[in-house]
């Protein structure tokens, strides 16, 4: 199918682009990458009076670093994130995620602030913006604004922007240098919609218990979850096996999607348990082996 008529508007400004938000509410929809956008378009389950095509505004195009946040702007493409040694160095996180949104095509395309403000449950960067505490900034008529990103997301494909507002950055507290990350996902094929996917950062004590932990699942909600149970488990505790697998079962109670066309809830509530308890395994490994380097 052909998208519907729309009006067509490059601003090369974030005001510019505020102002048309502002003009034309939500008969206006953002075009970033597209690689969400177009195909609703397409498929004629989004019909906007006015499209607003962000890419020419070089500003949205940076990442920087001030102490201990980094900050990456709505449109730097998603590929970068996967080479850039400076968020490699800063939040490793992002790193193991990215590889697994959709193709390579579809990531030298898609933009960072793009995929938070689609708020796909199954999305990898919301789900990573969730575990590592990372604050939304958007920008409207009334200024800038920072939303923790854990309330960015209210539900199936809805964020909390106005609708005079677009993600400007979005920013990432820089993970302590001690830390393991780790990010493991279950999809049906490679680059399909994760069913389940789980993040996790772990920090070790001296006796190599856990001393801190984030844990975020995406695919078995509305809305990325943190698991603050799983969380809870683990801290302060031992990292063997059966410990671990005894944390990773309380999200089970987290998990609220419903039967659907890829799978049941029944097969979500598995498949969580299974990705968080691998996701911690693999971070508590890196955590281990960072500092056995000393590092």
């Amino acid at each position: 199918m052909k998208p519907p008529k729309f009006m067509y508007c490059d601003p090369d400004s974030v005001e510019e682009a505020v102002a048309l938000k502002s003009r034309y509410g939500h008969d206006s929809l953002v075009l970033a990458g597209g690689q969400s956008l177009m195909p609703m378009l397409n498929m004629r389950l989004a019909n906007p009076e006015v499209l607003i095509d962000i890419n020419r505004i070089t500003g949205l195009q940076q990442i920087t670093r001030d102490g201990d946040v980094l900050e990456i702007g709505a449109g730097v493409r998603q590929s970068v994130l996967e080479t850039d040694p400076a968020v490699a160095a800063a939040v490793p996180l992002l790193g193991l995620v990215v590889p697994y949104i959709g193709h390579i095509e579809n990531r030298h395309r898609g933009t960072v602030g793009g995929s938070l403000a689609h708020a796909d449950a199954a999305a990898e960067l919301p789900c990573a913006a969730v575990t590592l505490d990372a604050t939304v900034v958007v920008q409207g008529t009334a200024g800038r604004r920072e939303v923790p990103a854990r309330e960015f997301f209210e539900g199936f494909m809805t964020n909390s922007c106005a609708p005079d507002e677009l993600v400007v950055a979005v920013r990432f507290p820089v993970t302590p240098a001690a830390a393991g990350s780790a990010f493991v996902e279950h999809a049906r094929r490679q680059g399909d919609f994760a069913l389940a996917a789980a993040a996790a950062v772990v920090t070790l004590d001296a006796q190599g218990h856990v001393a801190s932990a984030a844990v975020g699942v995406a695919g078995i909600s509305g809305t990325p979850v943190r698991a603050t149970a799983v969380q809870d488990a683990l801290v302060g505790g031992p990292t063997t096996a059966e410990a671990v697998a005894a944390a990773a079962a309380a999200v089970g109670d987290t998990v609220s999607a419903a039967d659907d066309m890829h799978a049941t809830g029944t097969y979500r509530r598995h498949l969580a348990v299974t990705v968080v308890k691998r996701a911690i395994t693999a971070a508590v490994g890196n955590a281990a082996a960072v500092e056995r380097n000393g590092s």
